[in-house]
């Protein structure tokens, strides 16, 4: 599978450069055997170092290698996958409140979506939008 396409690797590498803004997650990528997800918001110049919010066990927000995602073996030949239908919808920021509060972000993502609530008990439409 290509982890990413033309256009996300262009959304990320634009975010690289402005980071000091709450960017939305423009990539999910998820282990399809067990622990692993990464919600990627940045990338840099150099087209490995991301960052974002990793969760291999407990959500954090930090850097990790995209070249090392690639090169994971998992059972029947599979490596990392990324998540075709993933959105994003909210800034990194949210997704961090929402994956400390539930422990994953496979559980914050229940929470966002399925309960149209976010951390804090706030509806999506009733938050302040930043300019």
């Amino acid at each position: 599978m290509i982890l990413l396409t033309d256009t996300q690797r262009d959304r990320l590498l634009a975010n690289g450069r402005d980071r000091d803004q709450d960017h939305i997650p423009v990539v999910k990528f998820f282990n399809p055997f067990g622990a692993g997800v990464w919600l990627a918001t940045e990338l840099d110049e150099d087209g490995d170092i991301m960052f974002g919010l990793a969760d291999i066990g407990y959500p954090e927000l930090g850097s990790w290698s995209l070249n090392e995602l690639r090169s994971i073996r998992l059972p029947f030949g599979m490596g990392i996958e990324r998540d075709l239908l993933y959105t994003g919808d909210f800034p990194i920021s949210v997704w961090a409140k929402a994956a400390r509060e539930t422990g994953s972000i496979r559980d914050a993502e229940r929470l966002l979506y399925r309960s149209g609530r976010l951390p804090g008990g706030t509806h999506p439409d009733t938050e302040p939008r930043r300019s």
